[in-house]
C-alpha cells in the first residue's frame, strides 16, 4: 500500500502506551489545506482533529474561538434511527456537551486580547464500542491546535474515569460505567488541572480529590506524546497582535476610578449594579469631554474595556487585602434565600427558588413511560431518557434585549448539569413508573443559575410527589489565587465570577456529591487547592439544603389531580406476546375498550395510565388474565374442556389447562367422570401441584361449588 502526499511532507507518527492501550498521533496523511490536522488512534477509535487559524485579528470584543465535536454514525457502523433524516445534521445534545468538555480546558490557555478566528473540529471516523471517544477527541483537538503555532499554552489532555471495585480506571466499558459510582472527566496541562466535570452517586469530597490526583498523573503520557510530535514537526510560532487597551488609556482609567471604587461600591445587589452603571456612564461622559466628540467614538470600546479591567482589579483587591466581597459579604456568606412550591395551579409540580438576585422557576410534568425521549447518537448504547431537565434563560434575565431562539450551548450545558445532579436520587421505573420533564425558567441572573436550576428542580419534583431517595442542593463557588494563597468564595455573584480564577459548582445530598463542574481561568491548579475548594463548599451546600427543607421536608404523598394516574404490573417476559397479540391485536383491543394507555418494557414491566381509576383497573385485570402464572394451593374458576376415562381437563387460566384425576373429583368414590363433571361446565377447582414437566394437578375435593 502506498500513500500519496501532494505536499511533499513525510508522514510523521508517534505512539505511546496510554491507560492500557497504544495512543498514536499521525500528521501529513490527510487535511492538506488545514492550518493543522492530525489523526489520533486509540484501539479501534480513530479521530480527525483539524484547526483553522485566521490570518489577522477581527473586529470583535471577544475571542472568536469555536470548538466542535462531530459524531459520524458510520464510525460505529450505524445508520441513524430517525425515519426521515439519515444524514448527520444538527449536533445532538450529547455532541454539544462533549464539544463543551473540549472547549472549557482549552479556551483559557490563549492570551487575553487574542482576536484571530480559530476553529477546532474533532470528527469521529471510527469508534471502538468498548469505551467513549470523548477523551481521545480532546487530545485530537489539542494536538491540531498545538501544531498551528498559535499562542496556545497547551498541550491539553483529559480522561474520563470511574471507580470499579474500589479502584479508579479510565476508558470504562459500558458495563463498567453502569457499576461505577463515579463518572469523572478531568482535563489539564502538564502543570495542573484546568477543567473538571463529574456525576457521582453521593460520594465524598475526599474521594473526588483522590480521583483528580489519579487522573492528573494518568493523562501525562498523552501530553508528553503531543510535545514529542510538536518537536518532530518543528512547529513555528505564528505572529499575532493582541487587542488590549493602550497602556496610557489604562493608566488614565485607573487614575480616574481611584477613590470611586472599593468601599464606595460595597453595596448589596442590585444597588451595587446601579452604582456601577451610573459610574460607567459618568466615566464615558468625562472621557468624551477629555478626548473630544470626534475621536472618542473610535476609542470608546477601548476605554470601556479598560474600565471593566479596573473594576475586576478592584474586586480582587478587596477580597485579597481585606476579605471583603463586592456586596459586603464575608467569603463564606450565602446570599439571602427564599423559596416557594405549588405556585402554578395546573402544573404537576412547581417551585420558585431565589438566591440574592438569581432566581429560577421550575415546572415538573409527569407522563407515561412511552413519553421518554429516544436517544439516537453515534454511540452504540442508545436508549431512552426518562428524566429530562431543560433550562431557559432569555435576555431579560440579564437586563438585555436579545432575540428568542433555540437553546444555545450554555443552556444545554446548564440543563445537563442540573439533570445530572438529580439522576442519582431518582426512583426507579418500577418504584415510580413515570417519564419526568423538569423545566427551569430562569427569571433573573446574578451568579450560578445552574445551581438555582438544581435547587428549584428538586423543590418542584418533591412538590410533584416524585419519591426522591434524598433531596439535593447545589452551590457555586469561586476562587482567586494570590501567589500560592487561594481565596475561596461561597455562592459567587457575577462580579466575582468575572474577576476570579476559577468557578465551580457542587451538588449533592447530606450523604455526598452527585455532580461537579469546575472551570479554571488560570493555567492549571494543583490537586490540593481543588481538594480545599471542594471541602470548603460543603457547609454552604448544607446551609442551602437546610433552607430548602423548611419549604418542603419530603416529597408529597399525593400526586397533583391533573397528573395522569399510572399503575404497574410485572409479568414473565415470555408472556409479553400474549398481551400484545398477533400484529398488536390484543393490546389494541384492551386500549380501545378500556381507554387506558399501556406501555410494555422488555423486562416485563407493564404500566397502565389513565385519568380514570376504573379504566386502569379494567385494563390491569385483563392483562392479569392473560399473563397470570398458576399458583399451587389457589382455587380457580375453570372451564371443563374435555372428559377422559381417568379424569377431566380444566382450563384455569388463558392457555393453561390442568388435569383433575377421577380420584380427586370427590371425597366419595366416583364410578364415572361424567357423574360429576360435564364438558363446558364452569367449576371451582384447586391447583394442588405442578410436576417437573410443568403439568398441573387439580382437585375438586374440599372446594365448595
Amino acid at each position: 500500500m502506498s500513500t500519496i502526499n501532494p505536499t511533499g511532507k513525510d508522514i510523521i507518527s508517534v505512539s505511546t502506551e496510554f491507560a492500557g492501550k497504544t495512543l498514536t498521533l499521525e500528521v501529513n496523511r490527510v487535511g492538506f489545506r488545514t492550518s493543522a490536522s492530525v489523526l489520533v488512534s486509540y484501539g479501534d477509535t480513530v479521530i480527525l482533529g483539524t484547526t483553522m487559524v485566521g490570518s489577522r485579528p477581527v473586529v470583535l470584543d471577544y475571542f472568536p474561538l469555536s470548538i466542535d465535536y462531530e459524531e459520524k454514525f458510520y464510525a460505529a457502523g450505524k445508520i441513524s434511527g430517525s425515519r426521515f433524516i439519515k444524514r448527520e445534521g444538527r449536533p445532538s445534545d450529547e455532541a454539544i456537551l462533549i464539544g463543551r468538555l473540549i472547549d472549557r480546558p482549552i479556551r483559557p490557555l490563549f492570551p487575553k486580547g487574542y482576536r484571530q478566528e480559530v476553529q477546532v473540529v474533532s470528527s469521529v471516523l471510527s469508534m471502538d464500542p468498548s469505551f467513549r471517544p470523548d477523551a481521545i477527541a480532546m487530545i485530537a483537538a489539542s494536538t491540531a491546535l498545538s501544531l498551528t503555532g498559535a499562542p496556545f499554552d497547551g498541550p491539553v489532555a483529559g480522561l474520563r474515569i470511574g471507580r470499579v471495585n474500589g479502584e479508579f480506571k479510565a476508558f470504562l466499558t459500558p458495563e463498567e460505567r453502569e457499576e461505577s459510582d463515579l463518572d469523572l472527566v478531568v482535563a489539564g496541562i502538564e502543570s495542573g488541572i484546568t477543567m473538571v466535570e463529574a456525576g457521582a452517586n453521593q460520594v465524598s469530597e475526599d474521594m473526588i480529590a483522590d480521583a483528580l490526583a489519579w487522573a492528573f498523573e494518568a493523562y501525562q503520557p498523552a501530553i508528553a506524546l503531543q510535545e514529542e510530535l510538536i518537536e518532530k514537526v518543528g512547529v513555528e510560532a505564528l505572529e499575532y497582535t493582541l487587542v488590549l487597551p493602550d497602556d496610557k488609556i489604562q493608566a488614565d482609567v485607573d487614575s480616574w476610578v481611584e477613590g470611586k471604587l472599593g468601599e464606595a461600591l460595597h453595596k448589596p445587589y442590585p444597588e451595587r449594579n446601579e452604582l456601577v452603571s451610573t459610574l460607567r456612564w459618568a466615566f464615558h461622559d468625562e472621557m468624551r469631554a477629555k478626548v473630544g466628540d470626534e475621536d472618542y467614538p473610535k476609542l470608546r470600546d477601548e476605554y470601556d474595556e479598560a474600565f471593566t479591567s479596573a473594576l475586576h482589579k478592584d474586586v480582587r483587591r478587596g477580597i485579597v487585602e481585606s476579605q471583603t466581597r463586592p456586596d459586603g459579604r464575608q467569603l463564606d456568606e450565602i446570599r439571602q434565600l427564599s423559596s416557594e412550591i405549588g405556585i402554578l395551579p395546573r402544573a404537576h409540580g412547581s417551585s420558585l427558588f431565589t438566591r440574592g438576585l438569581t432566581q429560577g422557576m421550575n415546572i415538573v410534568t409527569l407522563a407515561p413511560l412511552s413519553y421518554a425521549q429516544m436517544v439516537d447518537t453515534m454511540e452504540v448504547n442508545d436508549g431512552e431518557r426518562r428524566y429530562m431537565h431543560h433550562y431557559n434563560a432569555p435576555g431579560y434575565t440579564v437586563g438585555e434585549v436579545r432575540r428568542l431562539g433555540s437553546p444555545g450551548r450554555r443552556e444545554i450545558g446548564h440543563g445537563y448539569l442540573a439533570e445530572r445532579a438529580v439522576l442519582p436520587v431518582l426512583p426507579t421505573e418500577e418504584e415510580f413508573p413515570y417519564t419526568i420533564r423538569s423545566v427551569t425558567e430562569i427569571m433573573s441572573q446574578n451568579g450560578s443559575t445552574s445551581m438555582a436550576a438544581t435547587c428549584s428542580s428538586v423543590l418542584a419534583l418533591m412538590d410533584a410527589g416524585v419519591p426522591l431517595k434524598a433531596p439535593v442542593s447545589g452551590i457555586a463557588m469561586g476562587l482567586m489565587m494570590e501567589g500560592d494563597t487561594p481565596y475561596i468564595l461561597s455562592d459567587i455573584a457575577d462580579a466575582e465570577d468575572f474577576a476570579g480564577d476559577m468557578d465551580f459548582k457542587v451538588t449533592g445530598t447530606e450523604k455526598g456529591i452527585t455532580a461537579i463542574q469546575m472551570d479554571m481561568k488560570v493555567h492549571g491548579l494543583p490537586v490540593e487547592v481543588l481538594r480545599q475548594a471542594l471541602t470548603t463548599s460543603k457547609p454552604g451546600r448544607a446551609h442551602i439544603l437546610a433552607h430548602m427543607l423548611t419549604t418542603i421536608a419530603a416529597p408529597k404523598v399525593e400526586l397533583s389531580p391533573y397528573a395522569p394516574r399510572i399503575e404497574k404490573i410485572k409479568i414473565n417476559p415470555e408472556k409479553i406476546g400474549a398481551v400484545i397479540g398477533k400484529g398488536g391485536e390484543v393490546i389494541n383491543k384492551i386500549t380501545a375498550e378500556t381507554g387506558a394507555m399501556i406501555d410494555i418494557k422488555e423486562d416485563g414491566l407493564i404500566t397502565v395510565a389513565s385519568n380514570d381509576a376504573a379504566s386502569i383497573e379494567k385494563a390491569l385485570n385483563w392483562i392479569k388474565s392473560l399473563t397470570e402464572e398458576p399458583e399451587v394451593g389457589r382455587i380457580y374458576e375453570g372451564k371443563v374442556v374435555s372428559i377422559k376415562d381417568f379424569g377431566a381437563f380444566v382450563n384455569i387460566l388463558p392457555g393453561i389447562d390442568g388435569m383433575v384425576h377421577v380420584s380427586e373429583l370427590s371425597n366419595e368414590r366416583v364410578e364415572q367422570v361424567t357423574d360429576v363433571l360435564h364438558e363446558g361446565e364452569i367449576v371451582k377447582i384447586k391447583l394442588t401441584g405442578i410436576d417437573e414437566r410443568g403439568r398441573l394437578s387439580l382437585s375438586l375435593k374440599d372446594v365448595e361449588q
